[in-house]
């Protein structure tokens, strides 16, 4: 498949006044989107919330079936969170875990899902394993093998770390959770709208993911996806009038499907944008875009290790659209807000976000931009002649 750039940057305004290559913080929103986040709030302010609701549930229940049609999914395996960092502590929480079970995973785990880790090891007596790297950066898939004891329990995996381009063999970690009977949880936060995903390939049986980043929704929308023979064995860490119906004095039931791990209160406009988000990324294709966002990456690579002082720090035999890389010169909060004064748009990874990756590599910070499917290469070239030029 070929992408009409055209037709993107069209759809996207803001690319005529803004180079934008912070996609993994929050992508731009298209088009579509935005016009239909902004009909449903007027909606709203003119005949009241849940008048509005009542009347655009065909729209917002929309959701469901573009998620499960992105995922290769089922509607009924698809819930709506608030971000990502909940809907990975819907399915986490929810896991029958006991004390002295065993969780495996790797030192590029996003911050807020390894401080669930260590919460819940810390409250019930678990253990975390961590897989180490092979040579290249990732999840060295032959000594996960070895690590797997008769309590180890779960897989949780990073697809795409946050900190930079490696992308996680996530397919084959499932294959080896699934021989071994483990559950396998997936952060698929950054690679959701850049990457192809087929929950069935990659084998999991729980995916979180965010609309703002790759896939260009709003803001203060997730989703999680749980394989429908696990539902029933999960109880969400809390319920409310929506997840469960109060049966009697004294009884209540769960949802049967994945709504058992949402809300009653929500972002309804933005779970409405989110569903038209996906519908935009299937229509302009996944596998397309997947291939651009890495043939981008790569070039973007190649064009920072040509300016002295600039070193790429990517890890993984496999990358994506993420970038980083360090400037002997500039620190990355430096060159982060030069570069914002010329309308381009990069972000920061820190330490603090990545104690185990970082900090293994000695690293304090990192400056990192990430490109999309309507980012060209001219763009790429007039950012690295603004980096070369600090």
């Amino acid at each position: 498949m070929t992408l009409d750039i055209a037709r993107l940057r069209a759809d996207t305004p803001a690319c005529k006044t803004l180079l934008h290559f912070n996609n993994a913080g929050a992508g731009l929103m298209p088009l579509p989107v935005q016009e239909a986040l902004l009909e449903y709030l007027s909606l709203e302010s003119r005949i009241g919330g849940y008048e509005a609701a009542a009347e655009a549930k065909p729209a917002i229940d929309l959701f469901y079936t573009e998620m499960a049609a992105l995922l290769n999914a089922k509607p009924s395996e698809i819930a709506f969170i608030e971000n990502a960092t909940r809907a990975w502590d819907m399915a986490f929480f929810s896991l029958p875990l006991q004390p002295g079970d065993r969780i495996l995973t790797h030192a590029s785990e996003y911050v807020s899902n390894y401080l669930g880790l260590l919460l819940q090891a810390q409250r019930r007596g678990l253990e975390i394993d961590l897989i180490p790297s092979d040579d290249t950066g990732q999840v060295d898939i032959d000594a996960i093998q070895s690590l797997i004891q008769p309590k180890t329990r779960l897989v949780a995996l990073t697809h795409v770390p946050t900190q930079g381009g490696l992308v996680n063999p996530a397919e084959e970690v499932g294959r080896i959770a699934k021989d071994h009977g483990l559950f396998y949880l997936l952060d698929a936060c950054q690679s959701a709208g850049q990457i192809d995903l087929d929950v069935g390939k990659l084998g999991c049986d729980m995916l979180s993911g965010t609309g703002r980043k790759y896939l260009r929704g709003p803001r203060g929308t997730g989703f999680l996806y749980v394989r429908e023979g696990l539902i029933d064995s999960l109880d969400p860490p809390f319920i409310d009038l929506f997840s469960a119906t109060w049966t009697g004095p004294d009884t209540f039931e769960l949802q049967p499907d994945a709504k058992r791990f949402e809300n009653w209160e929500r972002f309804v406009a933005g779970q409405l944008g989110l569903g038209v988000a996906a519908s935009y990324a299937r229509e302009i294709g996944l596998p397309a875009i997947e291939a651009r966002v890495a043939d981008l990456g790569e070039t973007l690579r190649d064009a920072l290790r040509d300016i002295p002082g600039v070193t790429v720090r990517d890890l993984g035999k496999r990358k994506c659209g993420i970038v980083t890389f360090t400037h002997d010169g500039h620190t990355p909060q430096d060159m982060t807000s030069a570069l914002r004064a010329r309308n381009i748009n990069i972000s920061v990874s820190n330490r603090t976000s990545a104690q185990l990756d970082l900090g293994a590599r000695g690293l304090d910070h990192l400056a990192r931009a990430s490109v999309h499917a309507y980012n060209t290469e001219d763009e790429i070239a007039r950012f690295t002649a603004a980096v070369a030029a600090l």
